[in-house]
């Protein structure tokens, strides 16, 4: 089966469409939840909480419905968006059989997972 570089392009532009819409619409049920049951309160804005205590199981805290850890999945998974559009694009340069693209993207990869691993958090 050939590919054509439009077919690409197409599912590129469907994979970003559809993760802008996916991410936005979980951050949006997640505000939901959040004002749902903290709009009554009012934010201390004198002392620094800092990252709330379910950053590490995030899926989990969103499953229980936690308004915060829904919104914040949605926003992860609106950074992981252009990162899945970079796998799609070196898979269409694979099956077109454009090695030195396949290269150039599997360096920008490298360059991103480098970055997300050698971060500091706090």
């Amino acid at each position: 089966m050939k590919f054509k570089d439009t077919d690409i392009q197409s599912l590129i532009g469907k994979v970003l469409c559809g993760g802008m819409i996916v991410s936005m619409s979980i951050v949006f049920f997640g505000g939901i939840f959040y004002v749902v049951r903290h709009g009554h309160s009012i934010p201390d804005y004198k002392t620094f909480t800092g990252i709330p205590s379910f950053m590490g199981s995030l899926i989990v805290a969103a499953t229980n419905l936690k308004g915060q850890a829904i919104i914040q999945l949605g926003i992860v998974l609106l950074i992981a968006t252009p990162i899945l559009r970079v796998i799609c694009s070196t898979i269409g340069f694979v099956l077109e059989k454009d090695y030195l693209y396949v290269g150039i993207s599997l360096l920008v990869l490298l360059i991103i997972f480098a970055s997300m691993m050698g971060g500091r958090v706090g």
